[in-house]
Formats: C-alpha cells, sequence, structure tokens
C-alpha cells in the first residue's frame, strides 16, 4: 500500500498578461497561487494546486497553508490512491474549506493515476473528446478596444468570447461592449457578457433588452440565483450561471429557476476533482452545458481541468480554460497550449504535467 510520507507547499505570484477589470471595481493582475506536493514511501509525487481569489469567492491564498496543516493529521500516512474515499474522511475532519481541499484532491488523483499508469481521463470516465474548444475573456476595457482583441483572438482560431461588463458601471457602455464585439466576430462564435455578480437587476435588465436582438448569452450579472432568474425572465435571453453554482443544491435550484441554461463548473469552487466530476455528471442529466475550469491558476489546475473536460460528453461541454496561458510564469513550461482554439489533455499518468521542483523556491511549509 502506498502511503503519503510529506506534505510540501509553495506561494507562487502569477502575473496576468493583462490586467482583468471586472464590474463593481473587481480586477485581477497579479495573484497568489498555491502549488501543493504529496510525496509517497514509493517515491511518486501528487501535484495540485489552487489559485482562490478573494473577491470571487470567500476564499484566499494564504487560508490554504492552515487548514491543510490540519488535514495532514488525516494525510499523512494514508493511501492516496481512490481519492473519494480519502477526501470524505478530510470531510469528517474539517467541515469546508473546500478551496484548501481542491488543491488536495488533484494531487490525490495525480498520485491515483501514476499507481494505476493511466492519465486522469481514463478514470475519470474515459476519453470523449481529443480537443475541446477554448473561450477568451476579454478584460472589460473601452468597447472598441474589447471588439479589436475579440477580432484578435478570433484570428488564432478562438470561437467563444467572454466580454466582461460592469467596470465603469455604464450600461450604455455594457451595451455597446456587447454589440461591437458581436459585430467584430460576426454571426456564429459564441459571445456571452459577464457581470461577475456585480450588476443590480435593473441594470442588466436593461442592458438584456437593449441586446435582445443579437444572438449573446448573458453571465451570472446579480449575486443571487433568484436575481439571475429574473433577469433571465425579463430579457429572454440565455443565461450562464458561475458564482453561485457551487455545489448540489445550488445547480438544481439554478436548474429549477430557469436561469442555468450553461454553467461554471470550477475545480476549486466545488472542491477539486471529485466534487467537480459529481457536479459534472449532474450537469448532464440536467442538460447544462458547462463551462469547465477553475477561478485562476497555472499548469497543474489547467492539466486537471483538461482531464475532466476530455472525459466529459463533447455535446455537454461548452468550453474549457487554459488558465496557464494567461499567466506567467508557467509552472510546467511543457504543459498544454492552445492551437487554433482548441486544446487537449496533457498525456502520461496522472496528470501527465510536473513543474520542474527545482524552478520553485524553498516551501513554505513542509509536513512530515
Amino acid at each position: 500500500m502506498t502511503k503519503i510520507t510529506r506534505i510540501s507547499l509553495w506561494h507562487v505570484p502569477l502575473t496576468s498578461h493583462e490586467a482583468y477589470y471586472m464590474a463593481d471595481g473587481k480586477t485581477c493582475d497579479t495573484v497568489e497561487t498555491v502549488v501543493l506536493a504529496l510525496d509517497t514511501d514509493d517515491g511518486r509525487t501528487g501535484w495540485g494546486e489552487v489559485c482562490p481569489i478573494p473577491h470571487y469567492l470567500p476564499a484566499y491564498a494564504r487560508g490554504v497553508a492552515p487548514a491543510v496543516q490540519e488535514m495532514a493529521l488525516v494525510l499523512l500516512g494514508a493511501d492516496p490512491v481512490g481519492p473519494e474515499a480519502l477526501m470524505a474522511q478530510l470531510d469528517r475532519h474539517l467541515q469546508g474549506h473546500v478551496y484548501a481541499k481542491s488543491a488536495i484532491d488533484i494531487a490525490l488523483w495525480d498520485l491515483t493515476g501514476q499507481v494505476a499508469g493511466l492519465p486522469l481521463y481514463a478514470l475519470l470516465g474515459g476519453r470523449r473528446a481529443e480537443t475541446m474548444p477554448l473561450y477568451h475573456s476579454i478584460t472589460c476595457v473601452a468597447p472598441d478596444e474589447m471588439a479589436r482583441i475579440a477580432q484578435e483572438t478570433q484570428n488564432q482560431g478562438i470561437r467563444q468570447f467572454q466580454v466582461k461588463l460592469g467596470a465603469d458601471g455604464d450600461w450604455q457602455a455594457d451595451v455597446a461592449r456587447l454589440r461591437l464585439v458581436r459585430e467584430a466576430v460576426g454571426d456564429g462564435p459564441l459571445v456571452y457578457g459577464d457581470w461577475n455578480c456585480g450588476a443590480t437587476s435593473l441594470d442588466a435588465t436593461r442592458v438584456g433588452r437593449a441586446v435582445a436582438d443579437l444572438d449573446v448569452m448573458l453571465e451570472q450579472p446579480c449575486a443571487t440565483i433568484d436575481d439571475c432568474a429574473r433577469v433571465r425572465a425579463a430579457t429572454g435571453l440565455p443565461m450562464k450561471m458561475d458564482e453561485s453554482a457551487h455545489d448540489t443544491a445550488s445547480l438544481l435550484e439554478a436548474h429549477a429557476k430557469g436561469c442555468m441554461d450553461a454553467v461554471a463548473v470550477k475545480l476549486s469552487k466545488f472542491g477539486g476533482l471529485s466534487a467537480s466530476r459529481r457536479a459534472r455528471d449532474l450537469c448532464q442529466h440536467l442538460g447544462a452545458k458547462m463551462c469547465i475550469e477553475d477561478t485562476w491558476g497555472s499548469d497543474i489546475t489547467t492539466a486537471a481541468l483538461l482531464h475532466l473536460g476530455a472525459s466529459t460528453d463533447p455535446a455537454r461541454v461548452m468550453n474549457v480554460c487554459d488558465l496557464s496561458g494567461y499567466v506567467a510564469p508557467r509552472l510546467a513550461p511543457m504543459g498544454p497550449v492552445r492551437k487554433d482554439g482548441r486544446i487537449a489533455p496533457p498525456e502520461g499518468a496522472g496528470l501527465g504535467v510536473a513543474p520542474d521542483r527545482h524552478a520553485l523556491p524553498e516551501p513554505d511549509m513542509v509536513l512530515d
């Protein structure tokens, strides 16, 4: 039986290639990702990563280490093979803290895949797609500049565009953003406007009605499912849920209230691959399209989400996200990269990617 003998943790700053401006004064520029390594007595290392953004969810990078330290009481000496059984033990030991558990869960799946000699997609349901479509997230700046960015990335093969809205509190500017991006990319590509919970139902409804003649979707305009459902009903436009969809109950509620045409299944929001796989399966049953991704991060979390995406019914995968392509430095320079607007999961056992341990600084925490 394989046993976990050491837990190491690093804090690594990731800088976006361009600052991301969002509604309600939120920005994403340089954020801290947490890299986690689980070493075993047979010489293997499982890697995990979580990059929480405090204004996005109730989570922050410096909260991971104390939670991991508490969970080490269960992890050290445990068999990592079969992540869901060990994650159930962690849930009994420490309630909540799903973002910290996400990094652990990813590392456990990495080790399980290595022991099995299989890539993670084989363990998560089998490979159902060779490549998956990507979207490009466009920072909320001047409407004409956003249109230029959309056209530039479309020339690189991207066919799905997330248009950030609400950074300047001007609903008419948001109308212009959606109109100009829609015009720039032409008919066919998917365009959706994302407020990241930063709009009132009134302002989101005004925007939605003003662009109701366009082929566009709205994403999480308001902080509650009820308000999002009200906007969906008032505008007639399809809606993607994000922040409010984070567990089984919230998925069922959003579906029942008719505002979950699509949904973001983010690893750290649900608590890792184990919980995200269960969410994936429920969304497939409910008929919702999925964006399979994470809040932020680099190559480790990107690899994990790509494995989950590749093992999902392609008819239900709206898109995935190459998070590592938005930031520097890359943790694993040989990780997957986008090609013609699509991306494939890594090959090799487990995650199929690993950072160069010698390129990392001294760990901020080591438990053994």
